[in-house]
């Protein structure tokens, strides 16, 4: 195929002379404030860029542009390619300056023009430079971790779709639509694989493959007006096709010298703007428009007012190939520019949120797990090497020069006046981003101060995990074990009713109030089991407060006595049950509960066996697992339905947002979650749990098994006002691989309110005052003797033999 076929070419143009008639007489300012409404209605006040690292696989290429600087010819003692060594010594600097992406870019299949890249090649075993080119990406992506991104130059199907399992994106600028350009005298004369024809060819192969594509224009090369235009409503007909272009890039033509286009006159920087803003204009609002800021004379904010939302790839390792007389800004350069123009800088992976969140369609499954590691819940980079659970202390991104939007006050506003936002004001609390989250940090302490004062409250409390024998296979869940999860931590366990009363005598004598038990649901359990746990608790020590028993536990229970779970519930309160822990929620979204825990309870189920605990007089905790698979979205339906629930009962004590702890469980393991939420992520969950459940529930609980010591400072800055309980022998979070201890002591937990100038005072489960014998206790306790894990016993249907 030599040409676009004349009938399309002349549409192009024909399109594209009508809309420069039309903007002729428009101030170029006028255009401006019209494309930059349009990149904030679109996305938002971020403006993103992706931190990468350069690999110049070959600077050889069978091409002979006229402006080009990186193709070289091959020269005597100077190796074609880079050897596996350098690239994996550029991968390794380049994960150590925290890049997501590998750009793999090199000159253009230059093993057909030089026998020099035949022969090295064929040393390193690969018959061409795109299958070497994707063996290095799969190790930089499996040694690395980092996403790769190739720009190869223009290929067929086969190269694409093989470029397609080991990077997350691929690229190809279109350049222009202009045959012209190829003849003669002009920039691309000689280079075969420059016709428009090829290269749209190119990339519509990469959509019917749904490769995530980057694509672009150069300006200044020689190009009309008419043809500058065409080739951006070219790249628009060719998404609206496939919808797999993610970002067009408007680069401008500097003339470099030592080239045949050394004294050809640079683009203008008025026409950089002016065809920014008319892509803005052109483009579906869903298409990222890009200008390389190395190449825009430092003046960032204009492009940003032209309708620029990303700054594309940006380098803290190597220097920019292609355009080495022109260094990269620094990121804290282009923050401030950023900010100084009332926009937020958010790094991103080569894939956008939009594509990566409908991975089944647009991710090969070897590119996934990398992705999803990469990402925070918006699909955006996760900058933030903490997770829950790790023993490294989180550490708060510097405070942002921007203020809060007048969006984010409106609704915090409304939230202080205890009115209950909705799904799209909770979302944007739950995503907001520099001023905008510091903003909602602050208001959710001010709510906490006048909702639950400034005391920090905990329990004195054991937990009893009385099995970890569980005939369900969530995929978060490295506590149970069963015939798939032999390999996780620890040997299957059923405690006695003997260690059982054992572990609450001793409980009682170091100062507890409260037994916490939650287990496994063992296949061979019924509700009899439950009620004889219960009874060795009661009977062990009579004071004890019981808080045991989880929806799921209490439906299981139910079901094998075959009464309904009112008349379950009501036997277990008259044998001494004291409340129950409103585990087993996870999210409440039906399709996140599919993929995470799909034989569990759904989200009706969980209100409903809640609902009716709080109608038989027992109170409950609320929980929310996050960080996995979730949405914003699903965060803000969660809290809404426990916000409905609430209002109707009252029954609810607390709220215990519980981060995702990745590190031994099924899913991640997998590569099937993210690594956990944020620290932003995680404060600003307990936030907004404050801003919209306090005024019905008022106290919003930290894990400090979760967050760690450090990051439960940071929460208790956030909305919390209670650290639960003390904990001994805290087994679910360690098995899914939270590095923190066992047991704080009341000592400890009174220090960390401390340090944030706040006192601190021991709780009973349901907020009342303890026993101050039980208080003197918990000062003084001995260390806890060694455990015993009995052994799985013979049972039968009717309970323990």
């Amino acid at each position: 195929m030599s040409s676009v076929p004349a009938s399309q070419t002349q549409a192009w143009h024909a399109e594209a002379a009508r809309l420069l008639e039309s903007w002729d007489p428009v101030p170029l300012d006028a255009i401006m404030a019209e494309s930059y409404a349009r990149a904030r209605r679109a996305h938002g006040d971020i403006v993103t860029y992706s931190p990468k690292v350069f690999i110049p696989l070959t600077r050889l290429c069978r091409d002979v542009c006229q402006y080009c600087t990186f193709s070289r010819v091959p020269r005597p003692g100077v190796r074609a390619f880079l050897t596996a060594v350098e690239v994996r010594a550029i991968a390794a600097a380049g994960r150590a300056a925290g890049c997501a992406e590998a750009l793999f870019t090199f000159g253009e299949a230059p093993e057909q023009r030089y026998r020099t890249a035949r022969e090295e090649l064929a040393e390193l075993g690969f018959a061409s430079t795109n299958a070497y080119c994707a063996t290095m990406a799969e190790m930089v992506q499996h040694e690395f971790g980092l996403i790769a991104h190739i720009n190869a130059g223009v290929m067929d199907a086969d190269d694409l779709a093989a470029f397609r399992r080991v990077s997350g994106s691929q690229g190809l600028m279109l350049e222009s639509v202009s045959d012209r350009l190829c003849e003669r005298g002009q920039v691309h004369h000689g280079c075969a694989s420059k016709r428009p024809a090829a290269r749209l060819a190119m990339i519509e192969a990469a959509g019917r493959l749904a490769i995530p594509f980057t694509t672009g224009i150069l300006i200044g090369i020689g190009e009309t007006a008419v043809e500058r235009v065409a080739s951006l409503l070219a790249i628009r007909d060719l998404h609206r096709r496939y919808g797999h272009i993610q970002e067009v890039i408007v680069q401008n033509f500097l003339p470099k010298p030592n080239t045949n286009a050394a004294d050809r006159p640079a683009a203008s920087f008025e026409d950089l703007l002016r065809t920014v803003a008319m892509a803005r204009m052109v483009l579906p609002d869903e298409m990222h428009v890009q200008a390389p800021p190395n190449l825009s004379f430092d003046r960032f904010g204009e492009l940003l007012q032209a309708g620029l939302d990303d700054w594309g790839g940006i380098s803290p390792v190597t220097p920019d190939h292609i355009n080495p007389e022109a260094p990269w800004p620094q990121i804290g350069t282009l923050r401030r520019a950023t900010e100084a123009a009332g926009l937020e800088l958010v790094a991103r992976t080569p894939v956008y949120p939009q594509w990566a969140a409908q991975a089944d369609r647009w991710l090969a499954s070897e590119s996934r797990p990398m992705i999803l590691r990469a990402s925070d819940a918006e699909g955006l980079l996760r900058t933030d090497p903490w997770s829950p659970g790790v023993a490294a202390d989180p550490v708060r991104q510097p405070p942002s020069i921007l203020p809060a939007s007048a969006e984010t006050d409106a609704i915090l506003a409304a939230c202080l006046r205890a009115e209950k936002p909705g799904d799209d004001q909770i979302v944007t609390l739950l995503t907001a981003r520099g001023g905008n989250m510091e903003t909602v940090l602050s208001a959710a302490d001010e709510a906490r101060r006048v909702q639950a004062g400034n005391t920090v409250t905990y329990v004195v409390n054991r937990n009893i995990n009385y099995t970890n024998i569980c005939a369900y296979k969530c995929g978060f869940c490295a506590f149970s074990k069963g015939k798939t999860h032999e390999y996780l931590r620890g040997a299957p366990y059923d405690l006695s009713l003997e260690e059982i009363a054992r572990r609450t005598a001793e409980a009682w004598e170091r100062g507890a109030t409260e037994v916490c038990m939650q287990g496994g649901i063992h296949p061979r359990f019924t509700g009899r089991d439950y009620l004889a746990i219960l009874r060795a608790v009661k009977e062990a020590v009579p004071q004890m407060h019981v808080h045991a028993f989880s929806p799921l536990e209490v439906k299981h229970g139910a079901q094998t006595l075959g009464i309904p779970a009112s008349d379950f519930l009501a036997m277990l309160r008259d044998a001494g049950l004291g409340s129950l822990p409103g585990t087993a929620a996870e999210i409440l979204s039906d399709p996140v509960r599919a993929m995470i825990c799909p034989d569990k309870l759904t989200t009706a189920e969980w209100l409903e066996i809640v609902e009716t605990a709080h109608r038989q007089g027992l109170k409950t905790t609320s929980t929310i697992m996050f960080g996995h698979v979730e949405a914003p979205a699903d965060v803000a339906q969660h809290l809404l339905a426990l916000h409905r629930l609430q209002a109707r009962t009252g029954g609810i004590t607390e709220f215990v947002p519980l981060p995702f702890v990745h590190a031994e469980a099924p899913m991640a393991l997998k590569g099937l979650t993210r690594r956990g939420p944020t620290l932003r992520e995680t404060l600003l969950v307990h936030a907004v749990a404050r801003l919209v459940l306090g005024p019905l529930i008022p106290n919003i609980q930290a894990s400090w098994v979760k967050l760690g010591v450090a990051g439960v400072a940071h929460a208790l800055r956030a909305g919390v006002n209670d650290l639960g309980g003390v904990l001994m022998n805290e087994s679910i979070s360690r098995a899914a691989g939270a590095d923190h201890g066992q047991e704080l002591s009341p000592v400890q937990i009174e220090a960390i309110a401390a340090e944030q100038g706040r006192s601190a005072r021991q709780r009973t489960t349901l907020y009342g005052v303890p026993d101050a014998g039980q208080q003197a206790r918990s000062y003084a306790a001995q260390p806890l003797s060694p455990l015993i894990l009995t052994a799985p016993r013979a049972r039968s249907l009717e309970g323990i033999v």
